[in-house]
């Protein structure tokens, strides 16, 4: 099957093989893909790193070699934690990029895309390999006030699910897309008391299925994207906000993904 990669800084991702159709899910430049069936103009395609399949314009995509995908699936990601910044080709162009954008074969502030090198400026804010719990949070942080939007996964917007992955994706730790995959990996801990920073807390609905999730900042305070990316009061019952005084989302269980 074609492999292929993301090569604009946000791209969507459809239920189906049209414009019209819902977004579910979202890649980011750097994201690799295996491509499953075509129609037209769109491919069906599933995203490497966590399998998940929706439809993309394939003019969105570039096909790699195979020798090209191999690197890159061996090679340790880098990604990019500044939330805008312009890399530059030798001729003086530039490719806008976004926070959680990965860099294909990085070296040397430099980085590989289709037949061209581009460089970053210096001192670029990047992230490269597996990071403890305080980087994860520092990351989270990063994503504050981002507006809420299904299907999302970046800085412009994202679901509760989306949110999390790509924080613990840029620290080097690859999640499921959707909560209630999520909720199936790490280490299930039993009360909060026991919580520690970075874990996750996951969130039921009435008939008991998980329909929300966040990063604890402690075992009393939470960051999760409900409305945007925002930090509340979490207990043994939940999440609690202020600015409407109730709780909005009863607690199921935390899972550590950081041992």
């Amino acid at each position: 099957m074609d492999k292929a990669i993301c090569i604009l800084p946000l791209v969507p991702v459809r239920e189906k093989p049209s414009d019209k159709s819902q977004m579910i899910n979202q890649l980011l430049f750097g994201d690799l893909v295996q491509v499953r069936e075509r129609n037209k103009d769109w491919v069906l395609m599933e995203t490497i790193h966590d399998n998940y399949p929706g439809w993309v314009d394939e003019k969105q995509l570039a096909f790699l070699s195979a020798a090209f995908f191999e690197r890159m699936e061996k090679e340790e990601a880098v990604f990019l934690s500044e939330k805008f910044v312009d890399a530059h080709d030798k001729n003086g162009d530039s490719l806008s990029l976004i926070m959680g954008n990965r860099l294909p074969a990085f070296e040397k502030n430099v980085f590989f895309m289709g037949d061209t090198d581009y460089s970053l400026p210096k001192n670029v804010r990047l992230l490269r390999g597996k990071q403890k719990q305080d980087v994860v949070i520092e990351t989270a942080k990063r994503y504050l006030g981002s507006p809420y939007l299904w299907g999302g996964r970046s800085y412009f917007g994202n679901d509760c699910s989306g949110f999390t992955q790509i924080v613990y994706r840029m620290c080097g730790y690859n999640l499921l897309r959707d909560s209630s995959q999520q909720a199936e990996q790490g280490v299930i801990i039993s009360f909060i008391e026991e919580a520690k920073i970075a874990d996750l807390a996951f969130f039921e609905n009435e008939e008991g299925c998980i329909m929300h999730v966040g990063i604890l900042l402690n075992n009393h305070q939470i960051i999760h994207s409900s409305g945007q990316v925002r930090i509340d009061a979490i207990d043994h019952e939940g999440i609690f906000n202020e600015n409407l005084k109730k709780y909005t989302h009863k607690l199921r269980f935390i899972r550590r993904i950081i041992a």
